[in-house]
């Protein structure tokens, strides 16, 4: 049964289950902005992985831990990962430039409208 679940266990795991896998394992500090996106790009590169957090300072660090023979597809990932971060920081946000375009829309001057009768001769 061990070494059923052994074999079927990939993506997200506990850290028991990456060390009963007996390959070594690595670990890399992360914040918490976004694990979900780190989680999307893990997936994306097949990496086994489990994420603990350390309460024992303040704010709490979050550690990744991952197979040590994934030491390259790990590093891909998480270059890709912080790429991803990095461009979304440079991105203005939207609803910045919502707010800007109601400021220029109330300061253009309101149509004039006349209503006026035709007259018959």
């Amino acid at each position: 049964m061990q070494q059923y679940q052994a074999k079927m266990a990939g993506g997200k795991q506990s850290v028991r289950m990456l060390l009963r896998q007996n390959r070594g394992v690595s670990s890399v500090e992360i914040d918490k902005t976004n694990i979900k996106g780190f989680e999307r790009y893990a997936k994306k590169y097949g990496i086994d992985y489990a994420i603990r957090k350390d309460s024992s300072e303040v704010p709490p660090r979050y550690l990744v831990f991952f197979k040590a023979p994934d030491v390259e597809a790990f590093n891909a990932a998480f270059k890709e990962y912080s790429v991803s971060l990095l461009s979304k920081t440079k991105r203005p946000s939207v609803l910045a430039k919502l707010h800007k375009l109601v400021q220029a829309a109330a300061e253009l001057p309101g149509k004039v409208r006349r209503k006026e009768q035709e007259r018959g001769l």
